[in-house]
């Protein structure tokens, strides 16, 4: 007989490094994801740091065919509440898939926030498993953009990455215009970024773009809106 997969959640930003994962444990065929988990800010109604609105989160999972279990935060939120919300999500995920005890994540090479997060999930009693992890990403960038992953940018730290970059799609063009001291994938948080089309979808999502903004006079978020 078969044997059986682990069942994963993937913790879900609505950008590319965990679009990715997905696509990259679907390939893999090692485990069965069953759903995403994602911190969303109370009142802005939107994924936390991204700045995606949670209509568009709904419409990734749809076009991943997986549900979303919420981790919801206050607007400034502290470490502990942000702790104390996760730890309520993967509880959820637990009651309604019993076996699931993993939980993917889309980091790429930051080795202090992957072992925060390995504590975290030993204090929580979950397993964290990190399949982009090491990986070149200069290479995983052109690698998601031939692979037909198709994203915009949404959000800029502009102490790191000039303004006019927000909005921009992340394309070949795009990282051919990126500073030499800006990381390709933007992991040391550069940029954040909108998916809406891959090979981790069923189907593209239309989107169209909103105003772009600058708050706490540093970061410029670009909206972005389901195409009617």
């Amino acid at each position: 007989m078969p044997s059986v997969k682990r069942q994963t959640v993937l913790s879900w930003s609505g950008g590319k490094d965990a679009a990715w994962a997905l696509h990259a444990l679907r390939s893999a065929g090692e485990v069965d994801v069953v759903a995403l988990v994602t911190t969303v800010t109370s009142g802005y109604d939107r994924i936390a740091m991204h700045g995606i609105r949670r209509d568009l989160l709904q419409a990734q999972a749809r076009a991943a065919g997986l549900p979303v279990i919420e981790a919801v935060i206050p607007p400034q939120c502290d470490n502990a509440t942000y702790e104390a919300s996760f730890a309520a999500a993967l509880s959820e995920a637990r009651t309604r898939w019993p076996a699931c005890e993993d939980i993917a994540f889309g980091d790429l090479f930051l080795e202090d926030v992957k072992a925060w997060r390995e504590a975290l999930c030993a204090r929580l009693r979950w397993t964290p498993r990190f399949p982009l992890f090491g990986r070149d990403t200069a290479t995983l960038a052109r690698e998601m953009i031939e692979g037909g992953l198709r994203a915009h940018l949404c959000c800029v730290d502009t102490q790191q990455l000039d303004a006019t970059f927000s909005g921009r799609a992340f394309d070949a063009r795009l990282l051919a215009d990126l500073p030499a001291s800006c990381d390709p994938c933007g992991e040391r948080g550069e940029f954040h970024t909108l998916v809406h089309a891959g090979p981790m979808f069923a189907q593209p999502i239309a989107v169209e773009r909103g105003e772009s903004v600058l708050r706490d006079a540093r970061f410029a978020y670009t909206d972005f809106n389901a195409a009617a």
